[in-house]
């Protein structure tokens, strides 16, 4: 008998020490969020059908329908162009002139989220703490629909 009772209590601090029998939801440990991601997502249908239009416009490099997309001042470059710059075809032609379509394409596959009245992409622009100055588009409602606003650098 005091055979078995010492095997029993060797097995039990045997299996004690282990972790075969500890409870798995004990060991994870909640993601830590940066605050870019933390921002809301635009899930309305009307946002998430002009941002696959504007997509497919971009991917397709069909400036009729990114130009229907955009507000008459368009900004592209920053501080160097006026109002009346901006107007016409100039957009396309300096993405042309800078092989800018491919940014332009990668850019559009980031998430947007809400910096002031805009919505932009990538997130890391909206975080105030990471001082993104690389590429970055903005959407935002005018007049009630929603218009492609800017797509600039610096």
């Amino acid at each position: 008998m005091k055979k078995i009772a010492f095997v029993l209590l060797i097995g039990a601090l045997a299996f004690g020490g282990c972790d075969l029998f500890k409870s798995k939801k004990a060991a994870k440990k909640p993601a830590v969020r940066t605050k870019a991601e933390l921002r809301e997502e635009n899930n309305d249908v009307d946002f998430q059908a002009f941002v696959g239009r504007l997509k497919k416009a971009v991917a397709a490099h069909d400036v009729n329908a990114i130009a229907s997309m955009m507000t008459e001042d368009f900004a592209y470059v920053l501080g160097k162009t006026t109002a009346e710059d901006r107007k016409g075809e100039g957009v396309f032609k300096y993405w042309d002139e800078n092989n800018l379509w491919p940014e332009l394409e990668g850019i559009m596959t980031e998430r947007f989220v809400k910096k002031d009245d805009f919505w932009v992409a990538p997130p890391q622009f909206a975080d105030p703490t990471l001082n993104y100055d690389g590429y970055r588009v903005g959407i935002r409602r005018v007049k009630g629909s929603w218009k492609f606003v800017y797509f600039v650098n610096g």
